[in-house]
Parts: C-alpha cells; sequence; structure tokens
C-alpha cells in the first residue's frame, strides 16, 4: 500500500534530483532539480559529529560533512529564533494522507497527521501511534493497540474508529488517489468497494483504542501496509461521508488536521507553507515554534542558503554545488544515495511506443553516460533496472546495460518498420516519428539532458520537440494522460512491492502492462521468506530491463545544505526531512 514517490519531484529537488502511504514500493516525488516521483511521490528531483579526514582513497562522493567556520552564519539566520526555514519546490496543495501525489505535499503531510508506524534511519519501522501490534499465528489477524491521550489539533481524541474510517475512505469506490488498499485484502473490502456491503467485514472495533484487521490473503508487506495508514478525524473528514460520494474531500486538502508535530496555519500557493507546532503532541511538544516550507528553484536555493533566507534545503548534487555549500562555512552537508531514480516516462498508450523494439531503441540510441558524467559526473549512476542499489531487492544478474549504440539503435527501429524518409525523419505507414518531450523548466538535470536526447534522438531519424512547463503542470499533463514523453524521478519506499508497473496499478501512470511483471511482483509480495522474494523480483526486473516501461536515467546522490544551529534533524535514504522534525533545535 506504499505510494512510490513522483519522480518530477525527485527532479525539481535535484534539479535536487520521485512514500510509504497505502501501495508500496515507489513514491512519486519530485525532487529539486530533476523532475521526478517510492514509487512514493513524484519529486522534482544520520550525522557524525566527529568526522576524521578522509582515508586515502576514501569515497569522497557521501558522507556528512560539518560546517567548518559556524562564525560566518548571516544575522538574517542567526535571529531566528523560533523559526525554521526549509527550502523546497511549492507543494501543489494537496494535503491529505490518502491524495497527495508529491513529495512536497507528502513533507506537509508528515508534519500533521501519524500513522501506527514510522519509518527509522535504515528503512525499517518503529511504533509511533502503536502501543503494541500483535498478529495471529496464520498471520491473518492484526490487532493494533493505539496510545492513550493522544489528540488532533482541534483538540478531538484519537481513537481506532478514525482508522476505521480512513479505511472505508480508500475502500470507496468514489476513491480517485494513488493509494491501493486491494492488494491488502482486508476481508469485506471487495464487498464494501462494490457497494454490497455499508461495512468492512474485516475491520473490527474493539473499543476506542483497539482494532482487530481481517486478511484473507496475507502477504510479506501485511503489517507494514496496515500499519502506514494514516489517521484522520472522522468529525472533520467525514461530516459530509456517504458512500461511493467523496468529491467533497477535496475542499479540504488545503486545510488539514492532523494529530502530527504541526498544523498548517497558511499555505500561499507557490511561496510557502507556514506551521505551528502542537503544544500537545503526543512525543513531546516540539522545541522548534514556527516551521515554514519556503518556494525556491535551483536558481535562488544557493543564494538564498547563503543569506540566510533559508535553513535547510535539497541541493542539485554536483562538484561545483559541493564545493559552494562546503564554502560558506557555516552549512553543514549531508550527501547519500538517494533512494530513488531519475527516469522518462513513455505514453503506452500512444502506438509508437506500443513496439518494444522501439523502447528498445530509445535506450540504446542516448547517452545516459553522458548525461549522468554532465549532470552529476561522480555523484551519480546509469541505473538499467527501477531499483536504489542499496535495496536488497537490487540485482545485476540477467540485465541488460543498454550501453549507448547508435548503430544498435538503428537496427532496432529498422526491424520495427520505422524507415528514413526523404528528409531523414523515419516514417511508418504514413507517420513520422516524431516525440514531444516535457519538462521543468530552470532545471539543470533538463538543461543537460534535452540537448544530448536532441541530438542524439536526430542521428536516428526522430524528430524530437521540447517543451518546458511548471512541475505541477507537467503532473497535470501526466494526470490527464497528454504527454508523450517526460521526465521525473521516482522516490523509492524501503520495500520493492509497488503498483508503478503493474497492469492497472494505482500509480501506472504510463499504461504499461506486462503480464510476466504482474505474475513475478505478485509472487514477491506473497512470498514470506526474503530468499524467495529476492527469486521473484529478479524475474521481474529482469523481464522490466528488456520490456522497457520507461526509459530510466540514474540514481544519484542526494545533498542537503543544513544550516549549523540547526540540530537533531536526520535525513537519511529512508527518513524524510519532515518525519522528525519534533526532534530539531535552533542552537542560540
Amino acid at each position: 500500500m506504499k505510494k512510490r514517490m513522483s519522480l518530477l519531484l525527485v527532479i525539481m529537488l535535484f534539479a535536487i534530483s520521485v512514500l510509504a502511504a497505502c501501495s508500496g514500493g515507489k513514491t512519486d516525488e519530485p525532487k529539486k532539480g530533476e523532475e521526478a516521483g517510492q514509487e512514493t511521490p513524484k519529486t522534482e528531483e544520520g550525522k557524525d559529529k566527529e568526522e576524521a579526514p578522509a582515508a586515502e582513497g576514501e569515497d569522497q562522493s557521501q558522507g556528512y560533512f560539518e560546517a567548518t567556520d559556524p562564525s560566518k552564519n548571516p544575522t538574517t539566520a542567526t535571529s531566528r529564533k523560533d523559526t525554521l526555514i526549509i527550502g523546497m519546490t511549492s507543494p501543489k496543495g494537496v494535503f491529505n494522507p490518502f491524495y497527495w501525489q508529491t513529495a512536497y505535499d507528502r513533507y506537509v503531510v508528515d508534519a500533521v497527521f501519524d500513522a501506527w508506524l514510522v519509518l527509522t534511519d535504515d528503512g525499517t519501522y518503529e511504533n509511533r501511534l502503536a502501543e503494541k501490534i500483535e498478529v495471529s499465528e496464520d498471520k491473518k489477524k492484526y490487532t493494533f493497540t493505539l496510545k492513550q491521550g493522544v489528540k488532533y489539533t482541534d483538540g478531538t481524541p484519537v481513537t481506532v474508529k478514525d482508522y476505521a474510517f480512513a479505511l472505508k475512505v480508500l475502500h470507496d469506490s468514489s476513491y480517485d488517489g494513488q493509494s491501493d488498499i486491494h492488494t491488502v485484502n482486508i476481508k469485506g473490502g471487495k464487498e464494501y468497494f462494490e457497494g454490497t456491503a455499508n461495512e468492512i467485514s474485516g475491520v473490527k472495533i474493539i473499543d476506542d483504542y483497539n482494532i482487530e484487521i481481517e486478511v484473507t490473503e496475507p502477504n510479506a508487506m501485511t503489517k507494514d501496509n496496515l500499519g502506514t495508514i494514516y489517521f484522520f478525524p472522522e468529525s472533520y473528514y467525514g461530516k459530509e461521508y456517504k458512500q461511493g460520494h467523496l468529491e467533497y474531500m477535496k475542499d479540504l486538502h488545503a486545510k488539514p488536521i492532523g494529530s502530527g508535530q504541526y498544523s498548517v496555519k497558511s499555505f500561499k500557493p507557490g511561496q510557502e507553507v507556514v506551521f505551528e507546532a502542537n503544544p500537545d503532541y503526543f512525543l513531546g511538544a516540539p522545541k522548534v515554534k514556527n516551521i515554514i516550507y519556503k518556494t525556491t528553484t535551483d536558481e535562488t536555493r544557493l543564494a538564498m542558503f547563503k543569506s540566510g533566507e533559508i535553513d535547510v534545503d535539497m541541493v542539485s548534487v554536483n562538484a561545483d554545488s559541493v564545493e559552494e555549500l562546503k564554502s560558506y562555512g557555516f552549512l553543514d552537508v549531508n550527501i547519500f544515495p538517494t533512494n530513488g531514480y531519475g527516469y522518462i516516462a513513455l505514453n503506452h498508450k500512444d502506438p509508437k511506443f506500443q513496439d518494444q523494439k522501439v523502447r528498445q531503441a530509445l535506450v540504446y540510441g542516448l547517452n545516459r553516460a553522458e548525461i549522468v558524467e554532465i549532470i552529476y559526473g561522480e555523484y551519480g549512476n546509469v541505473i538499467n533496472i527501477p531499483q536504489s542499489s542499496l535495496s536488497w531487492a537490487y540485482t545485476q544478474d540477467g540485465i541488460e546495460t543498454y550501453d549507448f549504440d547508435t548503430e544498435k539503435a538503428k537496427q532496432l527501429l529498422d526491424e520495427a518498420g520505422w524507415v528514413p524518409g526523404a528528409d531523414g525523419i523515419r516514417e511508418k505507414d504514413g507517420v513520422k516519428l516524431a516525440i514531444n518531450f516535457s519538462a521543468t523548466a530552470d532545471n539543470p538535470v533538463v538543461e543537460a539532458l534535452i540537448p544530448v536526447m536532441t541530438q542524439n534522438y536526430q542521428e536516428l531519424g526522430i524528430k524530437l520537440s521540447s517543451e518546458t512547463l511548471d512541475f505541477n503542470a507537467i503532473m497535470d499533463k501526466k494526470d490527464n494522460g497528454d504527454f508523450d514523453m517526460f521526465f521525473a524521478a521516482w522516490g523509492l519506499t524501503p520495500d520493492p512491492d509497488s503498483t508503478v508497473y503493474l497492469t492497472g496499478g494505482a500509480q501506472n501512470d504510463i499504461g504499461f502492462s506486462n503480464k510476466e511483471v504482474d505474475k513475478y511482483n505478485k509472487e514477491g509480495l506473497a512470498a514470506m521468506e526474503l530468499d524467495a522474494r529476492k527469486e521473484a523480483y529478479k524475474k521481474m526486473y529482469q523481464e522490466l530491463n528488456k520490456d522497457i516501461p520507461d526509459i530510466l536515467v540514474y540514481q544519484r546522490r542526494d545533498m542537503w545544505g543544513i544550516n549549523s544551529r540547526v540540530k537533531n534533524l536526520n535525513i537519511t535514504p529512508y527518513k524524510n526531512v519532515a518525519l522528525d522534525l519534533y526532534k530539531v533545535e535552533l542552537e542560540q
């Protein structure tokens, strides 16, 4: 049930390079500077205090590098005694835990809402709202016990009835978010979805603090998927609820109420989200009273760091930007492998992309190594499967690397029936091989990618046109199916389970379908032993590598600049910036 983050998010973040919701595996989340999407949301694209000098031969492309001269901290930053400013691509305003699509909206959700479980530094889960979780011997019944005394920011007490309501929302026939509760196989969920029952029979409320969930087919992710569904107050989100009618929910997206660390005080699209600490937060009142998510771009980010306008942000990682951040003296610099990847999406509903040979040609014919070298240098690597090299599911066994080969690409296009016309542009059945490429504006990844792609594809006889839009506009095109190709990035959840490439999957935005992929994905999820899961996912990745659902480009490093006065902000490949904000302190 975990959602992958949008790649467009990743890109914006890369620009700064795409959760764990209810679907699994990936979140489409834009990261700055890239256009991206755990297989969590799409995005644009641990801290050692006494770091010793690097040993000879030691990898300098990752690590935690402390500020060399905190005294250089600008007064603009040091004068903020009770406010932390985090820079990021502008959220879209969908601050609902079941509807968000981008990583930036997810960062709001994670500050405002809580679930039974929360991610730890290494990608495993620990209890948050859960006092305990009991699992029956046959793994079909899960009893969750809620910690007592937890309240929403409007003063309403948190009870398991709110969790039961969340399950109804996710099972509702009118639900059109990207989470897929049906993969969890809750007993009676199908009947509720079809409208033949007005309750989910597998959900049993014992009292305000205990609830039992029964599933028909347990799998390796059942506990985590049930445990990462957010709580939200039925008293607020359910006032107008009628089975089959969730349209009203969209009116509440920008006005969230949760039990989390902070509450949203105001939202100015394209400018900022302002938060206020929840003084009654059950883990203790946050130490920083106010937090602002301020909109930044790759063009403004470094200057805003230098002037003290922002305290934290993800910065596009390359040799120049690493040197620049370190040169300020007052910033800590945290660099680690991103748990995600950058890719170029293909619209499989378009006839020209429905031939596997055409898709393979587009990969062979694109000099991905050159693109990665231009953008990231030593801070990125070409990838050939949609999985992080950090993952237990990662494999190179039987994986074609698709090294740049113009002649091989031409041969495949010839075999697919696309032959050069009088003007040099390939054509088939009277149709020219023309592709429109959409990408985010003012994005260094895109600025490097487009010239290389244009030249490479021109040599193949492909007419490529490109347009640059803001991230949310590209997400709208994606939602409407109005695209040929777009660049984005996926942020990955710790587990490879995902709906991104499943036939009809909740996060399958490109219309890809492959029965073998569906089969191996199902086998990997159903297996309870890790070795069996690895084998199933290896076969799935081998099939994806052959069939090319999209053009995989890179796995890069994430780089976060953090003002040295900010303490206890822990960001890892698995834990995002928002999960433990209540622990953060500002050194006075």
